[in-house]
């Protein structure tokens, strides 16, 4: 067992993101999940006998900015890292980018945390395990409902069908994923993000 994987011994370790690819159109074949693009700050939350820490896609300790979301935590584990986004939640329940930065200084009561992976639990490294195994695990773990942790549901459908739905919703574009994929930092062809041109690409947050 890794540094990394320690529970009871040195607190576990930040893990550089893996970074999903800007493409034009989401992958039609057969073998990718699809997410909701939210538009929020990619955050990591690190679980162990430490205590509960929130980082930024860099790595910097953002716990006192994200105290809410921190205090709120309560997941039947003793040792987590889990990925996901900082988001505040809307008037019609999508993330509204435009007053996150304002929420995390004046309100941060609406802060929400949205998981979609889990990368270490209780000791397991999980990085290597497939997506889909990985989303199981992290759906026993999250409970569903409106809550301060969330999950991130995922979808096997057709990815255009699903890109029209998101798009109507209000959000950026979806995250195409394989199902049967590790979790390795750094760039990634496993990892596909495609968003709409109705807004540039430089107001576009989080990933």
């Amino acid at each position: 067992m890794g540094k990394r994987d320690k529970v009871d011994g040195d607190r576990l370790e930040f893990i550089p993101p893996q970074m999903p690819t800007l493409v034009e159109q989401p992958p039609q074949d057969e073998g990718w999940v699809h997410e909701a693009w939210l538009d929020g700050y990619r955050t990591q939350i690190i679980i162990d006998k430490g205590g509960v820490r929130l980082y930024s896609k860099n790595g910097r300790d953002w716990t006192t900015k994200y105290w809410p979301i921190a205090l709120a935590l309560e997941l039947p584990c003793r040792a987590a890292i889990l990925d996901g986004e900082v988001i505040v939640s809307g008037e019609q329940g999508t993330p509204d980018s435009p007053v996150l930065e304002a929420a995390i200084w004046n309100e941060p009561s609406r802060l929400v945390f949205v998981a979609f992976d889990i990368l270490h639990l209780d000791g397991r490294n999980l990085a290597p395990w497939p997506l889909l195994q990985r989303k199981q695990a992290l759906r026993r773990l999250v409970e569903p409902g409106v809550r301060k942790i969330q999950y991130s549901e995922h979808f096997e459908c057709g990815a255009l069908a699903i890109l029209r739905a998101i798009e109507k919703a209000g959000l950026d574009g979806i995250i195409s994923k394989r199902a049967d994929s590790p979790y390795r930092s750094g760039p990634s062809k496993t990892w596909l993000k495609a968003r709409y041109l109705r807004k540039p690409i430089s107001n576009l947050r989080g990933w």
